[in-house]
């Protein structure tokens, strides 16, 4: 099977498998008895959070960490982590969007300046200025030091945002499953759901990681033909006159 091919099998069963898990989500699985249907979200949100905050930033990191060790160092994992940036930074909008939801009626406000919050949107912040640096002009190797630099600073946030809740006394809750006792507190079909939801996101997250890779190829080349055809035209220029 060729890349291509499984990239797209890739696809169609995230795809499906969210699509599954949203179906058992709104209509097989119980409501809540204290939060009623809104606790519907924790099938959606906590599985973005996971692919924003741990798989999308933490690919960012090992690659730019790769990028700068000579030994490893190609415009590959450049490619990777830039690709995984912008793939996070989406997850990331869409962790505050579902949040801010599920928020207004378990707190009763949109949004407070919660410490995991604020530490959340900083993350966004801090990587869309990463993709903000990234378009500064300049060469490859120097962007792609700069770059890689910047998403390891950035990534200093994340286990910020992951141990706010254990060491500030904050309005969002714990952890659910992944808990310092490593205890669940949720069961059943609920528990089977918020598997699901893990591995459908985590399958659409490598998809559209795949997906946004490519591009950066196809940019790179066009970019490379772009250069060879204006240097062409310069010598073409310097012979005529």
């Amino acid at each position: 099977m060729t890349r291509a091919k499984l990239t797209k099998w890739i696809g169609i069963v995230s795809f499906l498998a969210v699509a599954v898990d949203i179906w058992l989500g709104l209509w097989v699985t119980p409501p809540d008895a204290q939060q009623g249907n809104f606790v519907r979200l924790v099938y959606i949100h906590p599985a973005l959070a996971w692919v924003a905050l741990y798989l999308a930033f933490g690919v960012a990191a090992i690659c730019s960490i790769l990028y700068l060790w000579p030994r490893t160092r190609s415009f590959t994992m450049d490619r990777i982590a830039a690709s995984a940036v912008e793939v996070g930074v989406v997850f990331t909008v869409l962790t505050l969007i579902t949040g801010s939801i599920w928020g207004r009626p378990t707190w009763g406000v949109w949004w407070t300046w919660d410490a995991r919050l604020t530490s959340t949107a900083l993350l966004a912040v801090l990587f869309v200025g990463y993709l903000a640096l990234r378009r500064v002009p300049a060469d490859p190797h120097v962007r792609a030091r700069r770059s890689a630099i910047a998403a390891i600073i950035a990534a200093i946030d994340v286990p910020i945002v992951h141990f706010s809740v254990v060491w500030w006394q904050t309005l969002h809750q714990g952890a659910t499953v992944l808990n310092p006792n490593l205890t669940p507190t949720i069961h059943g079909i609920m528990a089977w759901t918020l598997l699901l939801s893990f591995l459908a996101f985590t399958g659409l997250f490598v998809w559209m990681l795949l997906v946004r890779f490519d591009i950066a190829v196809l940019e790179d080349l066009d970019s490379d033909e772009s250069l060879d055809v204006a240097l062409a035209q310069r010598r073409a220029e310097g012979a005529a006159s």
